[in-house]
């Protein structure tokens, strides 16, 4: 797999996203707790954090979807959301959300899987400067 780089994104192939109530609170506490280091902050509704190579985004609790009221989602990165999207949908995926393009440079979809567990599929399509749309990216 070939991931188009995109200073919007983590690097990482599944980055899980966690929901809490306080955005910037549970992000320091995380990098204070966990070692994990701020890399991208988004307004104030999601926070990205990185520990390695691995990745992590933390939403706020309004940002999970309604119909889980889940307090996690986990991103995936692929290469061609369509064709991943057309799969899901041939499997039966419930789909929260078609394929979308994002002004962050992502193309992505949301579904849920048998468990309840929400999904979002997402292909860089660009490389997308986060100060463009409103994203601080931190050193």
């Amino acid at each position: 797999m070939t991931l188009r780089d995109n200073r919007s994104m983590p690097g990482a192939s599944v980055i899980p996203e966690l929901a809490y109530p306080d955005v910037r609170e549970a992000a320091q506490w995380l990098c204070r707790a966990f070692g994990f280091v701020e890399r991208l902050r988004i307004g104030g509704h999601r926070v990205q954090l990185v520990y390695g190579n691995g990745a992590i985004v933390v939403v706020g609790a309004g940002d999970a979807p309604s119909t889980t009221h889940a307090t996690h989602r986990v991103m995936v990165r692929v290469d061609d959301v369509d064709a991943h999207y057309a799969q899901a949908v041939r499997a039966g995926a419930r789909i929260a959300g078609a394929p979308t393009d994002y002004p962050y440079g992502e193309r992505q979809y949301g579904a849920i899987d048998p468990g309840g567990h929400a999904w979002t599929f997402s292909q860089s399509i660009a490389d997308s400067d986060p100060a463009s749309w409103g994203g601080e990216l931190l050193p």
